[in-house]
């Protein structure tokens, strides 16, 4: 009999929506029988003897059965079940084709709107913290009530932050005086050298999930230092504690980013974003940026000036609850969202003629914010974690039109854009526990691509290594 997969809605269409999936798959020979329903044919064996003629075409599969048949990855599947490890490079758009697929207005900045959106974030920040340092006691029986106003003002928080984010990608105004005036605002009273980090960031974006030349959240290969520790200690302590000790170091990384370029990537070396000359590397900020690197840099100072000017005209422990405890949860805010856009068990990284810059940008992916305290968290955050893919495609698109230019780019690449539906705190949990090193695979089927390696990885290689030498995920 002849293998075949029916399309039950026509050519092309799988669950109703046409699939950019079965553009490799076709039908160029004509059945006889009913009429001229066409047929997607698998790779499968076939009976020679049937009546059915074929070109001397490759007959492909579709992106949907590669996904089935897809082996378990070393760390296992996320909430995207491998979608991200079927894409081959020559399945993705231009930059023109991305574009044309986004609306006209979509790209349009309005300033006014901008502002308003500036002026909410930062009243809202401004208002909780003036209302908790007048009317909750400083003792520690109100711990608890800090805590709760450390976890809303810092959510918040990171919404003002992004207003400077927005600003950093020239998304937020056509005068150009007074984007770099609110964005560097903006980041410096949450202590981010502004003009740094624009530069570092669009490195990031050039280069992202390139695996040498990509910056910020760059994993780290099995068999290395610090991928050995990390495997070491997770034997040891256990996967609850390694798990723990992660996601801490995760909250707390944005500032060991900008101190020293931790996480970023190994192209660079060791950095440092207020302070671009020796001892630290140069690569990441070229002399042009130095001055404004050296400005950044004072701004943050001259607010830690203020701080402890605060501190001092008061106490240190009223600073720490107004404004410490609101700045740790942004900080944890800004780790954890990023890890989880370029990040989990079964979304690779590459290198060599495998990257591209559209390639790199659709592995970026999209996650269910607005399941988060009824979709508050996705509002106040002004949708940077449900959109996400969207800014990689285009980073001048205002957060205000995103989610419209999200869908657009749903629309038009179903089979490309990446959104996994599992649960914030659940996503967050297994990138941590599992994701701890990557590791060179090259698969006939699926071409050269890093993908993140078995977290227990040496206790199986103890047992002879089982694992690696039935998987078809061996390294390259």
């Amino acid at each position: 009999m002849l293998a075949t997969l029916r399309c039950s809605q026509g050519d092309g269409d799988v669950d109703g929506k046409k699939s950019h999936f079965n553009a490799g798959a076709s039908n160029n020979g004509k059945g006889k029988g009913k009429g001229n329903k066409k047929v997607l044919t698998s790779k499968a064996v076939m009976d020679t003897t049937t009546d059915v003629d074929f070109s001397d075409e490759k007959i492909e599969k579709t992106k949907r059965q590669m996904m089935q048949e897809l082996e378990t990855p070393p760390a296992g599947f996320s909430g995207l079940m491998g979608k991200a490890l079927v894409l081959k490079k020559e399945d993705y758009p231009t930059v023109a084709e991305i574009n044309a697929a986004i609306p006209a207005h979509c790209k349009v900045l309005d300033t006014t709107k901008s502002m308003l959106y500036f002026a909410m974030s930062t009243g809202i920040c401004l208002v909780s913290g003036l209302l908790a340092n007048a009317f909750i006691p400083k003792t520690l029986a109100f711990l608890p009530v800090w805590i709760a106003y450390a976890i809303f003002n810092g959510t918040c928080g990171f919404g003002f932050w992004l207003q400077g984010h927005e600003c950093g990608h020239f998304a937020f105004s056509k005068n150009l005086a007074l984007q770099d005036a609110c964005g560097y605002f903006s980041h410096t009273l949450c202590l981010t050298p502004y003009f740094s980090w624009q530069r570092s960031h669009a490195v990031h974006h050039s280069r992202v999930n390139h695996m040498w030349e990509g910056e910020s959240h760059v994993p780290k290969v099995t068999g290395d230092e610090y991928g050995q520790a990390m495997r070491a200690f997770r034997e040891k302590v256990g996967v609850w504690a390694h798990g723990i000790w992660s996601a801490t170091v995760v909250s707390l990384g944005f500032v060991l980013y900008l101190l020293f370029g931790a996480s970023g990537g190994p192209e660079y070396g060791l950095t440092n974003h207020f302070w671009p000359r020796v001892p630290f590397k140069t690569k990441l900020f070229p002399k042009k940026w130095h001055v404004k690197v050296v400005a950044s840099g004072l701004g943050v100072i001259g607010v830690i000036g203020m701080l402890a000017y605060w501190a001092k005209c008061t106490s240190f422990w009223t600073v720490a609850a107004v404004y410490g405890g609101p700045y740790l949860v942004l900080n944890a805010w800004l780790g954890i969202v990023t890890l989880l856009h370029h990040t989990d068990t079964d979304v690779p990284h590459l290198e060599g003629e495998e990257w591209n810059y559209v390639r790199g940008a659709f592995l970026t992916i999209d996650r269910p914010y607005d399941k988060l305290a009824w979709g508050f968290v996705d509002w106040v955050q002004h949708h940077i974690g449900s959109t996400h893919v969207l800014h990689h495609l285009n980073p001048r698109v205002p957060h205000y039109h995103a989610q419209e230019a999200t869908e657009a780019i749903k629309k038009a690449f179903p089979d490309l854009y990446l959104y996994d539906p599992t649960p914030i705190p659940k996503a967050i949990w297994r990138i941590v526990s599992n994701c701890i090193s990557v590791k060179k695979v090259n698969r006939d089927d699926l071409g050269e691509v890093w993908v993140y390696d078995d977290p227990s990885m040496n206790a199986q290689a103890s047992e002879g290594g089982e694992y690696l030498e039935k998987s078809r995920w061996r390294s390259a």
